[in-house]
C-alpha cells in the first residue's frame, strides 16, 4: 500500500484537480499528497463510503460514476408507477456532497482497472483519463440477469436503473392510453395486461402497485375503457413469494395479492417471449401463454461488468452470478488496498439488498481511515440484518426484522419509516412523505407525463 503523507492540510473549496492522473493542488500550487482514495459507483455503497471518508482530513476521495445522482433503488416501482418523481429517489452526487471539499465527482465510465499500477481509466465525455489511486472502493452493483435468455432483453423491462424505471412509466400510462382508442377486444386486452416476472420484493411491490394503480388513482379518468379491466399477473419460478422472510410472510402476501386481483403462477419458468406476450411452462408440464404489452422483469441479477474486470487483472474469484469472492473485510484476496462493497461483493451469502451495501460501503471506508492512521489490522466485516420488507398496496406491507414477522398495517408503518429513514436529503423525505399522502390517503398519481418517444409517436404525421 502506498504510505500516506501525513501532513494535515486545511479543506478547502479552491482545491484544483489536475486533468490528467486525479491529483489535486492547492491554490498556491502546491500539490495535495494526501491519501487518494478513489470510489467506483454513487450507489449505496460508494455514498457509504464516501460519508464514511468524510471526517477524515488525511483522505481526498474521487467518487466516478457515469449517471449523476444517488439512486434509492428500492423505489423504482413508484417511479414506474406515477407516485414519485424521479428527482425524488435520485439526488445529485455533487449536490449530496457540496459541503465536502475534499471529494471531487468525476462523471465518467470506468473502462479499465489497472491494479499493479495503481489507477483507473475512465471515459469522461469520450476522452480516456486515468486516475491514480492509493485505495480503490468498487461498488459498482449490479445488472439484470435473464438467466442465460439474453433475447429476452429488447422484450421485458427490467428494474434496476432510473432509465428503466422511467421507461417502464411511459410503457404503463401509454398502454392506458392506447386502450382507450383501441378498438379490437384482443388488442385492447393485452394492452391492459401486465406480467411481472419475479415473485421477489421487487417484483410484489410492482405487482400490487399496478393492480392498485389500475384499480384506485385511474378511476373515472377513461371513457372507453375501465381501468378495472386491468390484468395484473405475477409469474414464480419457486413455490412462495418473497421466499427468503419465511412461510408465513409468503402467505401473507400471496394472500394479499389474490385479494386484490392478482393472478399468480407458482413454479412457471418463462419459456419464450416476444413483444406481443410470455410462454410460460407451469409445474404439471402444460404450456400457456399469456399475450401481455407490458412485462416487467424482477428475477435475477448478475455482477457488473467490474467483477470481471477485477478477476481478469487481479485472478480474484468470482460467483455463480459474477460477484467478487472477497477476504472478511471486503478486500480483494492479495490486493488490500482493493476493496469491492456492495451489491458486486461476494461474502457469506449475504444478500444483496441495501442495508448490506450500505454497511459494507462504511465498513471500507473506516478501514482506510484506520490505515491512514498507521492502524493496519484487518478487521472482518459484520453484518447487522435491518429486516426485509415489501410493500403489497397501500396501508399494507410485510417486514421481517430478526425473529419478528409483521404483515397489514403495522408492516407498512414499519416500511414507511425505514424508507423515509434512509432517503437522501430532508427536501426529498419531505417531498415523498407529501406524494405518500397524495397516493396512499387520496388516489393521485403526479407523475404521469408522457414524452420523448411517446410524444413522436403519438403526433400526427
Amino acid at each position: 500500500m502506498t504510505t500516506p503523507n501525513q501532513t494535515s492540510f486545511p479543506l478547502t473549496s479552491t482545491m484544483k484537480p489536475s486533468s490528467v492522473d486525479g491529483s489535486w493542488t492547492f491554490p498556491s500550487g502546491e500539490p495535495d499528497t494526501r491519501h487518494h482514495a478513489v470510489i467506483i459507483g454513487s450507489g449505496f455503497g460508494g455514498l457509504f463510503a464516501a460519508k464514511a471518508l468524510r471526517r477524515s482530513v488525511r483522505v481526498r476521495v474521487t467518487l466516478v460514476d457515469r449517471t449523476n445522482h444517488h439512486l434509492f433503488q428500492p423505489l423504482l416501482y413508484q417511479v414506474a408507477t406515477g407516485i414519485l418523481s424521479e428527482g425524488q429517489i435520485a439526488p445529485p452526487i455533487r449536490d449530496v456532497f457540496r459541503n465536502y471539499y475534499s471529494m471531487h465527482v468525476v462523471a465518467g465510465e470506468v473502462k479499465e482497472i489497472n491494479p499493479d499500477e495503481y489507477t483507473i481509466g475512465v471515459n469522461e465525455f469520450g476522452r480516456l483519463r486515468h486516475i491514480s489511486y492509493d485505495s480503490l472502493i468498487v461498488a459498482g452493483g449490479v445488472v439484470t440477469s435473464y438467466y442465460g435468455h439474453d433475447e429476452y432483453r429488447k422484450n421485458a423491462l427490467g428494474m434496476k436503473s432510473l432509465n428503466d424505471a422511467l421507461a417502464l412509466r411511459h410503457q404503463i400510462f401509454g398502454a392506458f392510453e392506447r386502450a382507450e382508442v383501441e378498438e379490437d377486444d384482443a388488442r385492447r386486452a393485452e394492452l391492459l395486461t401486465f406480467v411481472v416476472i419475479g415473485g421477489g420484493p421487487t417484483g410484489v411491490e410492482m405487482a400490487g402497485q399496478l393492480k392498485e394503480l389500475s384499480q384506485r388513482a385511474l378511476r373515472r379518468n377513461f371513457r372507453r375503457i375501465d381501468p378495472n379491466w386491468t390484468r395484473v399477473v405475477l409469474v414464480e419460478g419457486g413455490d412462495r413469494l418473497v421466499a427468503s422472510m419465511g412461510k408465513r410472510i409468503s402467505r401473507i402476501t400471496a394472500k394479499d395479492l389474490s385479494k386484490s386481483g392478482v393472478e399468480l403462477h407458482f413454479r412457471s419458468m418463462v419459456t419464450g417471449m416476444d413483444d406481443q406476450g410470455i410462454q410460460i411452462t407451469q409445474a404439471d408440464g402444460t404450456s400457456l401463454r399469456i399475450d401481455a404489452a407490458t412485462r416487467v422483469w424482477a428475477a435475477g441479477m448478475e455482477g457488473s461488468w467490474l467483477g470481471a474486470e477485477l478477476a481478469a487483472r487481479t485472478g480474484v474469484e468470482l460467483d455463480r452470478l459474477g460477484r467478487v469472492r472477497v477476504e472478511p473485510d471486503c478486500s480483494v484476496p492479495g490486493y488490500p488496498d482493493i476493496f469491492v462493497v456492495g451489491d458486486l461483493m461476494a461474502l457469506n451469502d449475504l444478500p444483496g439488498v441495501a442495508e448490506v451495501a450500505m454497511q459494507s460501503g462504511a465498513h471500507a471506508g473506516h478501514a482506510i481511515a484506520r490505515r491512514v492512521k498507521g492502524d493496519d489490522s484487518m478487521r472482518p466485516f459484520q453484518y447487522y440484518d435491518l429486516g426485509t420488507m415489501a410493500a403489497i398496496s397501500r396501508f399494507r406491507a410485510v417486514a421481517k426484522v430478526g425473529p419478528i414477522k409483521i404483515g397489514g398495517l403495522p408492516g407498512w408503518l414499519l416500511w414507511l419509516v425505514v424508507h423515509v429513514t434512509f432517503l437522501t436529503g430532508f427536501k426529498n423525505r419531505v417531498g415523498a412523505m407529501a406524494r405518500w399522502a397524495v397516493s396512499f390517503i387520496g388516489r393521485g398519481r403526479y407523475e404521469r407525463a408522457l414524452m420523448g418517444d411517446w410524444a413522436n409517436t403519438s403526433e400526427s404525421p
